[in-house]
């Protein structure tokens, strides 16, 4: 049976799912490609619509494998996601690159489309080409991703750069930086976020001002919600940023059981005095940090 989502309004009015699978890795050793699209294929069974992808991961086989996973679905049922480079988010590249995404993916437009990262992207062009494809119906919405509220600002002041559905971040328990004010800029500007890496890299991936901190999975106060909940550690840091109601997160997963653990982390609701005893290890920032991205 299919499981319900709740899903998350986006400036246009439209609706994204708040959980999805994350394909970053993946088409990267050739020896996992079929447990690859196995995976994937399993979370849309089990109601996960959303598949997030870029022409970046393994140069094009992430999309590869993301279009061999949704090919016997209805497209029409799934949030497909690609990201396109800077170097290419302009009017000379771009409308091939979305081309060889599709091309890849197997289907004839994207739910949504990124930006991956600014660098000297042009915004104005970028914006330009993004409404353009629009028109085209070549994707139906856009956004960005590794913006910070500075970029964001940047973004505001381009010629339709208003109509930015979504912006797409590195965040998670041990990475909160964000907190500080990017996500109160993109509350009071009503753009809500997409959390790339939102267990960590299992745990693994924890920074405060550039400086590597404990590990998630061996932190005493995180190990004993998880335990007053019932739930494995990887549920409580999902639940942690589903928590949020305009946050969506792309965990990367694969075998069945991982993929089975994030969709009911969306079941889990943490209370105030939870929040607060993991803030005791992972505290919100009271000052401005780097943005931190990969």
């Amino acid at each position: 049976m299919v499981k319900k989502q709740t899903d998350i309004l986006l400036p246009d009015g439209s609706y994204m799912p708040r959980l999805g699978q994350g394909t970053w890795q993946m088409g990267e050793d050739d020896a996992q490609y079929d447990r690859e699209i196995a995976g994937l294929r399993h979370g849309i069974q089990e109601g996960i619509r959303m598949l997030d992808t870029a022409e970046m991961y393994a140069d094009g086989k992430a999309e590869n494998i993301t279009g061999n996973a949704i090919k016997h679905f209805c497209r029409e049922d799934l949030y497909v996601v690609s990201k396109v480079y800077p170097q290419n988010a302009n009017q000379h590249r771009i409308y091939s690159s979305l081309e060889r995404s599709l091309k890849l993916l197997g289907t004839d437009y994207l739910d949504l489309y990124l930006l991956h990262w600014r660098e000297d992207a042009d915004l104005a062009e970028v914006v330009y080409c993004m409404e353009d494809l629009k028109q085209q119906g070549k994707i139906r919405r856009w956004g960005v991703s590794n913006f910070d509220v500075q970029d964001m600002e940047d973004l505001m002041r381009v010629p339709d750069g208003r109509n930015c559905c979504v912006n797409q971040m590195l965040y998670n328990l041990g990475c909160r930086g964000i907190e500080y004010d990017l996500i109160p800029w993109q509350r009071e500007h009503q753009i809500p976020m997409m959390a790339y890496s939102p267990v960590g890299q299992a745990g693994a991936l924890v920074t405060q001002d550039g400086v590597s901190k404990q590990q998630l999975m061996t932190d005493q106060n995180v190990i004993e919600v998880a335990k007053r909940h019932g739930i494995s550690l990887v549920q409580l840091l999902l639940a942690f940023v589903l928590q949020q109601p305009d946050v969506a997160a792309i965990p990367k997963a694969v075998s069945f059981n991982h993929i089975d653990e994030n969709l009911a982390a969306l079941e889990v609701q943490l209370s105030e005095a939870d929040m607060e005893q993991l803030a005791d290890s992972f505290p919100s920032p009271d000052h401005k940090i780097l943005m931190e991205k990969y």
